[in-house]
């Protein structure tokens, strides 16, 4: 490999003169390989643009057409059944598979497929070009938009019913081009600032074993090109150092000769974090959204203890006469209401609803808080405050989410009398290399910001209850419930 390719890619670790032959080119191969289809990104960038419109096309062909259908009758299939079959491929399989992509190729999903990154800039081009207020740019956006979205989707069932999922995405489809039209020429400012999914790909996307990597040094000393590169989710590119807000289309590639798509340690970015580079609000979207809110959404409807807090507040109400909570008369645009097919929510399933998934959540999250707060104290280092100390629970994250996304996907083909015998032995699979590679990172920050020994220890003690807990709650869920 040219010495050119490979000073473009520090990430790789020298290759020992001792070691076999093989072993040393390997890496070597991978980061050329990796380095050819940067580039070819940049080039081929209307072939990308392409693939983004035909993607819009689809989506809205699976968002739309099921909302307009009558629901499906009592023994259909997703073989047989648009609705079912639209169902089962975006929730069964698109979503899922989509949080997966975060952990394996960074936001490639949001650079090359995603429809409202697709409208919102293009929409930008033909739109006001306003400048961005400040309003829009506080940080807390993407976690109030995740966790309303999250609570709201549960309230109207957007996983079940095609109207549900045309409110929920569609919305957020809309409110995508009205933020294009107003702000940004050429921009994503939607995807950047208010993209309810955009803090849970940020934080996955920071184990990514690829990256666009940017050689500052090289940057900095090549001339000026004649074209500088849009970079539509407003990254500053030269002073790049993270994949969290990179969505990854390869527009930069090569430029300057100084980008270029490499390989990495999975703990690589994260290792590497300064404190001042972590923000409260993304600690916050992973502690009290994917593994506080998230969680207790996920497991509600199989667990014991809701059915015993509705049945208590529905004994309560009835003992004293009050029955305004439990009338099933709210539109389907704000709960469950669907009475040909026998599901209809109640006001107090509604506030039942609302009240194991805030409280549930916000108690997981407490507790784990709770926990690293308290392991970053032991630590004892300026340099590890319990914001950058969270972020080893990332891994976790991403089995969290996983893991119950797929609960739908299982439950969809349970309904086709598809049963796969190979799925606990999966979930511990998942589950265990989410909490063994989040003990990893816990491990490799305490040390890192503490030699001492006596404080490594009742640290990492400490720290360890996090992922524990979340491991048992899965535990309790897949094994108990």
């Amino acid at each position: 490999m040219p010495a050119q390719s490979r000073s473009l890619n520090p990430d790789l670790p020298p290759s020992p003169t001792t070691a076999p032959r093989g072993r040393q080119t390997r890496p070597r191969v991978i980061a050329a390989g990796l380095q050819a289809l940067g580039l070819a990104m940049q080039r081929h960038a209307r072939a990308i643009r392409a693939i983004q419109w035909a993607v819009v096309v689809f989506y809205f062909g699976l968002v739309i057409t099921p909302a307009f259908l009558p629901l499906p009758p009592e023994g259909s299939s997703i073989l047989d059944n648009l609705t079912l079959f639209a169902q089962f491929l975006f929730w069964g399989i698109w979503w899922p598979f989509v949080m997966v992509s975060m952990l394996l190729v960074g936001r490639l999903w949001c650079g090359v497929f995603c429809p409202e990154g697709t409208l919102t800039e293009w929409i930008s081009w033909r739109g006001l070009n306003l400048p961005i207020p400040r309003w829009i740019k506080w940080g807390g956006w993407p976690f109030v938009a995740f966790v309303c979205t999250t609570v709201f989707g549960q309230l109207v069932s957007v996983y079940e019913y095609p109207k549900a999922a045309l409110l929920v995405l569609g919305g957020s489809s809309v409110a995508a081009v009205a933020v294009g039209l107003l702000y940004g020429k050429g921009k994503r400012v939607w995807c950047r600032h208010l993209c309810p999914a955009s803090g849970v790909f940020s934080l996955l996307s920071r184990i990514a074993p690829v990256h666009f990597r940017v050689d500052r040094a090289a940057w900095d000393t090549a001339p000026a090109p004649g074209t500088p590169v849009n970079c539509a989710p407003l990254v500053d590119i030269r002073r790049m150092t993270s994949a969290s807000d990179c969505h990854a289309c390869g527009r930069c590639a090569g430029h300057r000769d100084a980008v270029v798509l490499s390989p990495r340690r999975p703990d690589a970015e994260i290792l590497a974090s300064k404190p001042e580079q972590i923000a409260t609000g993304e600690a916050l979207t992973l502690l009290f959204g994917v593994l506080g809110i998230a969680t207790a959404a996920f497991h509600w409807t199989v667990s014991p203890l809701f059915v015993q807090l509705k049945t208590a507040a529905a004994n309560w109400l009835i003992d004293r006469d009050s029955f305004l909570l439990l009338q099933d008369n709210a539109p389907w645009w704000l709960l469950t209401h669907y009475p040909e097919v026998g599901d209809v929510f109640t006001w107090l399933d509604g506030l039942c609803i609302l009240a194991y998934i805030l409280g549930g959540g916000t108690a997981i999250a407490l507790s784990l808080q709770g926990a690293i707060a308290l392991a970053a104290r032991l630590a004892g280092s300026p340099r590890l405050p319990w914001r950058r100390l969270a972020l080893g629970l990332v891994p976790l994250a991403g089995a969290n989410v996983f893991l119950g996304l797929s609960m739908l996907t299982l439950s969809q083909l349970k309904g086709e009398r598809v049963i796969l015998p190979w799925v606990p032995d999966a979930r511990i699979a998942i589950l265990s290399a989410g909490v063994g590679f989040s003990l990893w990172l816990g491990l490799r920050l305490i040390c890192q910001a503490t030699p001492v020994w006596q404080r490594r220890l009742p640290a990492l003690a400490v720290y360890t209850l996090a992922p524990a807990l979340i491991g048992l709650i899965w535990y309790v869920v897949f094994w108990v419930w």
